[in-house]
């Protein structure tokens, strides 16, 4: 596997720090996943999965996102994504997309989101589908409840303690119940994953777990409010097919209830091709659990399938 490095600029100036890992010989690419991470975590944390693809002849791109690793500039400034964040963050998936595409102009360019980037990728599906060929969700949920109180007191926090204010409040109410179910914990971070060394490994970096803003907070639950309105389901497309897959012990996707709830979602507007994935005990973080490899082996064989049906239609159409 090839790795390097690169930023990208948007149109105000502010660099993001990208990963592009590419097979040996690049001459055999035959798709291209680019992905989106999650929440208090890097881009650089999906390489093993990386390792994978790029064995199997596809390229990967992932950026470090705003307030996350390289792109946040120093650990003081994690969790701080600024004015505007949430849709500026979309622009920067978008940025890197456009960027994929002219390296790599003629093979199809798959999008994959985890966790936070999964809510990311949903509002991409909605609304910024075009040159993308599918969609993969990781540790992701659907439409849920009680979202405008949690987004009422960040903003309240946000104007009263200022919008760079690191808020252990409402840290404690969006992760406090995640670790409940697998009492006694270990550590605070035992639902991301039943390995332990992968769960040492996530409190053990710098770039890993920081206390995000109150402004954060207050945009993230507005961003999920945002997603789940049905009128924002009006723009996807019916012909794109999407991948759910998450483990069922997954707090955030509410032990798979939620994720399941999405793909109905999205097989009842009238999209064929929806496949939704739960692993047995799985937590939130599948790409680095107990059965990961299995995890990198199904999403592979739904990239091989779907890239395979892309280059039949092509060369029946010559």
């Amino acid at each position: 596997m090839l790795e390097q490095t690169f930023t990208m600029t948007d149109p105000h100036g502010t660099k993001a720090h990208v990963y592009q890992w590419l097979p040996d010989q690049e001459a055999d690419i035959k798709g291209v996943l680019q992905i989106v991470h999650g929440m208090c975590e890097t881009a650089e944390r999906y390489a093993r999965f990386a390792s994978a693809l790029t064995a199997a002849g596809y390229a990967v791109y992932a950026h470090d996102q705003r307030g996350h690793g390289l792109t946040a500039g120093s650990v003081e400034r994690l969790g701080d994504v600024g004015e505007n964040g949430f849709p500026l963050m979309v622009q920067d998936i978008l940025r890197l997309g456009g960027i994929i595409r002219g390296n790599h102009p003629a093979v199809p360019l798959f999008l994959m989101g985890h966790s936070m980037g999964s809510f990311l990728v949903q509002k991409v599906i909605q609304a910024h589908s075009e040159g993308y060929e599918g969609f993969i969700l990781s540790g992701t949920n659907g439409p849920r409840s009680m979202l405008q109180p949690g987004k009422m007191l960040a903003s309240i926090q946000s104007k009263l303690q200022g919008a760079s204010h690191r808020s252990l409040m409402m840290n404690a109410i969006v992760f406090g119940g995640f670790n409940r179910a697998f009492s006694p914990a270990r550590t605070d971070f035992d639902w991301l994953s039943r390995d332990p060394d992968e769960v040492d490994r996530y409190i053990e970096d710098p770039f890993c777990g920081a206390i995000c803003t109150a402004s954060f907070f207050r945009d993230f639950l507005g961003h999920l409010q945002e997603i789940q309105r049905p009128a924002g389901y009006d723009g996807i497309p019916r012909n794109k097919p999407i991948y759910l897959f998450s483990g069922d012990k997954d707090p955030v996707g509410l032990n798979g209830k939620g994720v399941e709830r999405l793909a109905s979602i999205y097989r009842g507007l009238g999209i064929p091709d929806v496949e939704c994935r739960l692993y047995p005990d799985g937590r939130h973080e599948m790409l680095n659990e107990m059965n990961r490899d299995e995890v990198t082996a199904d999403a592979l064989a739904w990239l091989e399938s779907h890239v395979q049906a892309l280059t039949s239609k092509k060369s029946s159409s010559m």
